[in-house]
């Protein structure tokens, strides 16, 4: 996939219906934000999906049609309730086969499972068989590592030039193979410039009469305002968290500009953030 020098959008699918049952908590979503910020980019939307073939296949069909790059999490086995594989085949509109690399990845982990047993493997096991289901990817996939057994996951690139990376539900799996993903694919992206985030405590504000001079801000900025309303925080009580974020330099410049903004208004200024 030819890079651009601008980042795309990052997005993260988590699939399980133990997330939405809450029979399991989720650990993805704020462990992909830490990769990204490690690397000076950001997460731009997530989606939180239950074990349904035909709302994954849609979800990965408008995906796919994209120009984000993603990391889905989950499903990617090969137990009845695993459909991503299959879903991501349907949404590419592509057929699914046992991938070389893949097979020969597996094959490599019965052998050892089978020394450490000390048995003999047997490749018509039906235990194998059913291993090397999991390398059962569309067609057009490649390789994604698993460094913790070896058991790959897979990526592929859909029409819009969205790149998707498949990885498993396991925590311990799969954010490595994210890591990977970020460093062997997405190194151009990588931003080398000094990230900052200010924003100050406001009180006594309401945020619709703030907009205009949020918009004023990121009109005369190459930065992102942000607002943060709370009701009930414990120490600050009802508040506004108003700030910027970007670029330091630019961020440096927007920040004096808020507090200069901020002052015909009938507020009262809390404690400073600085992150």
């Amino acid at each position: 996939m030819t890079q651009s020098t601008s980042p795309p959008a990052f997005g993260l699918i988590i699939i399980g219906d133990e997330i939405l049952s809450g029979k399991r908590q989720d650990k993805h979503l704020p462990k992909v934000i830490e990769l990204l910020a490690a690397r000076g980019l950001s997460l731009s939307w997530c989606t939180v999906l239950g074990d349904d073939r035909q709302r994954l296949t849609d979800t990965l069909r408008h995906t796919f049609a994209s120009s984000d790059v993603v990391f889905c999490c989950g499903g990617i086995g090969a137990t009845p309730d695993d459909h991503t594989r299959q879903s991501a085949a349907a949404a590419l509109d592509e057929p699914l086969a046992l991938h070389p690399e893949a097979r020969e990845l597996i094959m490599a982990r019965v052998r050892q499972l089978a020394v450490e047993k000390g048995v003999t493997d047997d490749p018509d096991h039906p235990d194998t068989v059913h291993r090397l289901n999991m390398g059962v990817f569309p067609a057009s996939a490649q390789i994604v590592p698993n460094p913790y057994n070896k058991i790959p996951g897979f990526y592929c690139q859909g029409p819009g030039g969205a790149r998707v990376f498949f990885v498993p539900g396991f925590p311990v799996m799969a954010h490595p193979m994210i890591e990977w993903a970020l460093d062997t694919h997405c190194a151009a992206w990588h931003r080398k410039v000094d990230w900052l985030e200010r924003s100050v405590v406001v009180y006594g504000a309401m945020e619709a009469s703030l907009t205009p001079l949020m918009e004023r801000l990121e009109a005369e900025h190459p930065v992102k305002v942000f607002s943060l309303p709370s009701v009930d925080h414990p120490v600050h009580g009802r508040h506004i968290e108003l700030g910027v974020k970007g670029e330091r330099d630019p961020v440096e410049g927007a920040y004096r500009a808020l507090l200069s903004g901020l002052q015909p208004f009938s507020v009262q200024l809390g404690p400073e953030i600085v992150r």
